[in-house]
């Protein structure tokens, strides 16, 4: 059995009580979006503040407030939206942005679609019926007064899904819409291609 539990913050032992830096209910260290905290000249980044406790967040967040710090970048800070992040399970699953229920909360449940695909992976093909893996995608979207549909979310479960999160990360970041994923060709055959097939409309 496996009990994931998360990461608490260590930092009983920074000698943070001879400071004004605050820490947070849960004893994370507040910082704003620029990684200050509440004493001047003291910044924190990592698991130490209720950032995702992910490796490459940490990376990210200390080399841009480097950047900003040292090389005059003023203005720039961490984009903490759309992170994306996988569970190296067998199968693996992958998730981005916002579920179903963070989604209704932040729009109105009115306005977010949820679009799913269930299906067997090819790479299974010869195994027989009922042995067959299943694999399942869901895009969520938020549907905008234009009457686009923004993705925000992308959640997957299924062989192969820990290497597509890191491209469906980056279309996210742009801006991507359900419209932008049916107008995209399928490569087949994948499991990725279920991205840009499910309840496509041509338009």
């Amino acid at each position: 059995m496996l009990l994931a539990i998360g990461r608490p913050p260590n930092t009983e032992l920074l000698g943070l009580e001879n400071t004004s830096v605050k820490l947070d209910s849960k004893g994370f260290i507040q910082v704003d979006e620029f990684s200050n905290t509440t004493q001047p000249g003291v910044y924190a980044v990592g698991d130490v503040t209720d950032a995702p406790a992910l490796t490459p967040v940490a990376i990210r967040a200390g080399r841009i407030l480097s950047e900003r710090l040292f090389n005059q970048r003023e203005g720039l800070k961490m984009n903490f939206a759309n992170v994306p992040s996988v569970i190296f399970s067998h199968p693996p699953i992958g998730t981005i942005g916002l579920n179903e229920s963070e989604a209704a909360l932040k729009f109105g449940k009115e306005n977010v679609t949820t679009h799913k695909s269930g299906f067997g992976n090819m790479f299974y093909s010869l195994k027989p019926e009922g042995h067959k893996p299943q694999s399942l995608f869901k895009l969520i979207c938020h549907r905008e007064s234009s009457g686009a549909e923004r993705v925000v979310g992308v959640h997957a479960i299924g062989r192969g899904v820990d290497e597509m999160m890191q491209g469906l990360s980056i279309a996210m970041n742009m801006g991507a819409t359900k419209q932008d994923f049916d107008n995209s060709v399928a490569i087949h055959p994948t499991a990725s291609e279920e991205f840009v097939l499910m309840d496509a409309k041509f338009v």
